[in-house]
Protein backbone atom coordinates (compact mmCIF):
# COMPACT_ATOMS: atom_id res chain seq x y z
CA UNK A 1 0.00 0.00 0.00
CA UNK A 2 0.91 3.44 -0.64
CA UNK A 3 -0.22 6.75 0.14
CA UNK A 4 -1.62 9.78 -2.11
CA UNK A 5 -1.64 13.48 -0.11
CA UNK A 6 -3.88 16.26 -0.75
CA UNK A 7 -3.34 19.62 0.90
CA UNK A 8 -6.20 21.99 0.96
CA UNK A 9 -5.49 25.14 2.27
CA UNK A 10 -6.85 29.00 2.28
CA UNK A 11 -5.03 31.64 1.93
CA UNK A 12 -6.06 35.71 2.23
CA UNK A 13 -5.37 36.52 -1.28
CA UNK A 14 -8.03 38.60 -3.14
CA UNK A 15 -9.25 35.34 -5.40
CA UNK A 16 -9.43 33.25 -2.22
CA UNK A 17 -11.44 35.62 -0.65
CA UNK A 18 -14.21 35.99 -3.24
CA UNK A 19 -14.36 32.28 -3.45
CA UNK A 20 -14.43 32.09 0.33
CA UNK A 21 -17.56 34.73 0.08
CA UNK A 22 -19.66 33.13 -2.72
CA UNK A 23 -19.30 29.15 -1.63
CA UNK A 24 -18.69 29.65 2.75
CA UNK A 25 -16.27 26.78 1.97
CA UNK A 26 -13.75 26.43 4.76
CA UNK A 27 -10.51 25.83 2.02
CA UNK A 28 -10.27 27.10 -1.30
CA UNK A 29 -7.32 25.55 -2.90
CA UNK A 30 -6.27 21.97 -3.18
CA UNK A 31 -2.95 20.54 -4.08
CA UNK A 32 -1.90 16.60 -4.95
CA UNK A 33 1.67 14.78 -3.45
CA UNK A 34 2.70 11.50 -4.18
CA UNK A 35 5.77 11.65 -1.58
CA UNK A 36 5.11 12.27 2.44
CA UNK A 37 7.49 14.97 2.52
CA UNK A 38 4.80 16.52 0.19
CA UNK A 39 7.35 17.49 -1.95
CA UNK A 40 6.59 18.11 -4.93
CA UNK A 41 2.99 18.80 -4.61
CA UNK A 42 1.04 19.39 -7.96
CA UNK A 43 -1.83 21.67 -9.20
CA UNK A 44 -3.35 24.26 -11.40
CA UNK A 45 -2.24 27.42 -9.36
CA UNK A 46 -0.72 31.27 -10.31
CA UNK A 47 2.80 30.90 -12.02
CA UNK A 48 3.63 34.29 -9.97
CA UNK A 49 3.18 34.62 -5.95
CA UNK A 50 1.72 37.74 -6.39
CA UNK A 51 -0.42 37.27 -9.38
CA UNK A 52 -3.75 35.64 -9.74
CA UNK A 53 -3.41 35.25 -13.42
CA UNK A 54 -1.26 33.47 -15.37
CA UNK A 55 -1.91 30.67 -13.85
CA UNK A 56 -1.93 26.71 -15.04
CA UNK A 57 0.30 23.23 -14.14
CA UNK A 58 2.61 23.86 -11.71
CA UNK A 59 4.86 22.45 -8.94
CA UNK A 60 4.09 23.78 -5.43
CA UNK A 61 7.31 23.92 -2.71
CA UNK A 62 5.71 24.34 0.99
CA UNK A 63 9.23 26.28 1.49
CA UNK A 64 9.44 28.94 -0.93
CA UNK A 65 7.15 31.12 -3.64
CA UNK A 66 3.48 31.10 -2.79
CA UNK A 67 3.32 29.12 0.53
CA UNK A 68 6.19 30.45 1.81
CA UNK A 69 4.99 34.04 1.70
CA UNK A 70 1.04 32.75 2.98
CA UNK A 71 3.38 30.42 5.39
CA UNK A 72 0.18 31.24 8.23
CA UNK A 73 -2.53 30.50 6.36
CA UNK A 74 -5.01 27.70 7.56
CA UNK A 75 -4.74 23.92 5.93
CA UNK A 76 -5.90 20.02 6.08
CA UNK A 77 -3.47 17.51 5.01
CA UNK A 78 -5.71 13.95 3.69
CA UNK A 79 -4.25 10.92 3.21
CA UNK A 80 -5.70 8.53 0.66
CA UNK A 81 -3.99 4.78 0.90
CA UNK A 82 -4.25 2.77 -2.41
CA UNK A 83 -2.79 0.10 -3.56
CA UNK A 84 0.70 0.05 -5.83
CA UNK A 85 -0.53 0.05 -9.19
CA UNK A 86 -3.20 2.62 -8.50
CA UNK A 87 -0.59 4.89 -6.73
CA UNK A 88 1.99 4.22 -9.94
CA UNK A 89 -0.78 5.43 -12.38
CA UNK A 90 -1.50 8.54 -10.92
CA UNK A 91 2.00 9.12 -10.41
CA UNK A 92 2.51 8.60 -14.04
CA UNK A 93 -0.62 10.87 -14.94
CA UNK A 94 0.65 13.88 -13.02
CA UNK A 95 4.43 12.98 -14.15
CA UNK A 96 2.92 12.83 -18.03
CA UNK A 97 0.92 16.01 -17.87
CA UNK A 98 4.19 17.93 -16.31
CA UNK A 99 5.98 16.93 -19.55
CA UNK A 100 3.87 18.65 -21.48
CA UNK A 101 3.05 21.81 -19.17
CA UNK A 102 3.07 24.25 -21.49
CA UNK A 103 -0.22 22.95 -22.89
CA UNK A 104 -2.35 23.00 -20.44
CA UNK A 105 -4.23 26.03 -19.01
CA UNK A 106 -6.01 27.29 -15.98
CA UNK A 107 -9.54 26.65 -16.36
CA UNK A 108 -11.39 29.97 -15.37
CA UNK A 109 -14.35 29.79 -17.08
CA UNK A 110 -14.90 25.92 -15.21
CA UNK A 111 -14.21 27.49 -11.91
CA UNK A 112 -17.37 29.64 -11.90
CA UNK A 113 -19.79 26.68 -13.64
CA UNK A 114 -18.48 24.63 -10.84
CA UNK A 115 -20.19 27.17 -8.11
CA UNK A 116 -23.31 27.11 -10.44
CA UNK A 117 -23.47 23.42 -10.14
CA UNK A 118 -22.71 23.46 -13.83
CA UNK A 119 -20.46 20.43 -15.31
CA UNK A 120 -18.44 21.57 -17.62
CA UNK A 121 -15.37 19.85 -19.26
CA UNK A 122 -13.08 22.14 -21.06
CA UNK A 123 -9.81 20.01 -22.94
CA UNK A 124 -6.23 20.65 -21.00
CA UNK A 125 -7.71 23.05 -18.91
CA UNK A 126 -8.46 22.52 -14.77
CA UNK A 127 -8.36 24.54 -11.86
CA UNK A 128 -6.57 23.18 -8.76
CA UNK A 129 -9.85 20.80 -7.19
CA UNK A 130 -11.10 19.66 -10.66
CA UNK A 131 -7.09 18.87 -11.74
CA UNK A 132 -6.65 17.07 -8.71
CA UNK A 133 -10.06 15.29 -8.75
CA UNK A 134 -9.11 13.63 -12.59
CA UNK A 135 -6.24 12.15 -11.30
CA UNK A 136 -8.13 10.39 -8.71
CA UNK A 137 -10.65 9.69 -11.17
CA UNK A 138 -8.67 8.38 -13.82
CA UNK A 139 -6.00 6.26 -11.48
CA UNK A 140 -9.33 4.81 -10.02
CA UNK A 141 -7.82 5.49 -6.73
CA UNK A 142 -11.70 6.98 -5.07
CA UNK A 143 -14.80 6.85 -6.16
CA UNK A 144 -15.99 10.51 -6.38
CA UNK A 145 -19.12 12.18 -5.01
CA UNK A 146 -19.68 14.18 -8.28
CA UNK A 147 -17.85 15.03 -11.53
CA UNK A 148 -14.42 15.91 -11.23
CA UNK A 149 -15.61 19.60 -12.96
CA UNK A 150 -17.96 19.83 -9.97
CA UNK A 151 -15.24 19.07 -7.16
CA UNK A 152 -14.31 21.87 -5.01
CA UNK A 153 -11.54 21.70 -2.31
CA UNK A 154 -14.27 21.37 0.27
CA UNK A 155 -15.35 17.90 -1.01
CA UNK A 156 -12.57 16.03 0.24
CA UNK A 157 -13.22 16.67 3.89
CA UNK A 158 -15.99 14.68 3.40
CA UNK A 159 -14.91 11.93 2.03
CA UNK A 160 -14.85 8.92 4.15
CA UNK A 161 -11.20 7.00 2.56
CA UNK A 162 -9.94 10.71 3.30
CA UNK A 163 -7.69 10.00 6.79
CA UNK A 164 -7.36 13.85 8.01
CA UNK A 165 -3.26 13.84 9.09
CA UNK A 166 -3.59 17.74 9.97
CA UNK A 167 -5.47 20.14 10.29
CA UNK A 168 -4.14 23.98 11.63
CA UNK A 169 -1.47 26.49 10.08
CA UNK A 170 0.50 26.05 7.54
CA UNK A 171 3.67 26.45 9.07
CA UNK A 172 2.49 24.33 11.75
CA UNK A 173 2.64 21.35 8.94
CA UNK A 174 6.19 22.78 7.90
CA UNK A 175 7.55 21.67 11.79
CA UNK A 176 5.28 18.64 12.05
CA UNK A 177 6.55 17.65 8.87
CA UNK A 178 10.09 19.09 9.21
CA UNK A 179 10.15 20.17 5.65
CA UNK A 180 12.33 22.78 4.88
Amino acid sequence: MKSIFILLTKSDTYVSRIIRLVTADTYTHASISFDESLQPLYSFSRKYVNKPLPAGLQTESLTTGFFEKYHYIPCALYELRVDDAIYYRAKAHVEHMMTEVSTYQFNVLGLFLCRLNIPFRRNRRYFCSEFVSEVLDKSNALTLPKRPSLMRPNDYTKIPLLACRFEGRLDNLLQVKRIG
